[in-house]
């Protein structure tokens, strides 16, 4: 079963930043993408950013220029560099990787912006 172990969340203040990683318990590379997903309260969950195996990564129009996905092969490790964070930015935040058809899924790591 894959792990993905998130941390780095946490309280900023609005115009922060902020580094969340997620270390996955098996090489990143045998999966095709992997990604950061957010849920807000009352909410759908929303995907922020996905850096697929090979190409570039894509973004949601809200974090564009803001925020910026890697990741570490040797490490197995994905990162989200969160800038200019703002209230809206307040979610839980969710590692994700996808292999032959399967999602799999962090437990969520809480960030909250004040104003």
């Amino acid at each position: 079963q894959v792990q993905l172990v998130e941390s780095g969340g946490g309280l900023v203040q609005a115009g922060g930043s902020l580094r969340l990683s997620c270390a996955a318990s098996e090489s990143i590379s045998s999966f095709n993408h992997m990604g950061w997903y957010r849920q807000a309260p009352g909410k759908q969950r929303e995907m922020v950013a996905r850096i697929p195996s090979g190409g570039d990564a894509n973004y949601a129009d809200s974090v564009k220029g803001r925020f910026t996905v890697s990741r570490d092969n040797a490490k197995n490790t994905v990162y989200l560099q969160m800038n200019s964070l703002k209230p809206e930015d307040t979610a839980v935040y969710y590692c994700n990787s996808f292999r032959l058809f399967r999602n799999y899924w962090g437990q969520g790591t809480q960030v909250t912006v004040a104003s």
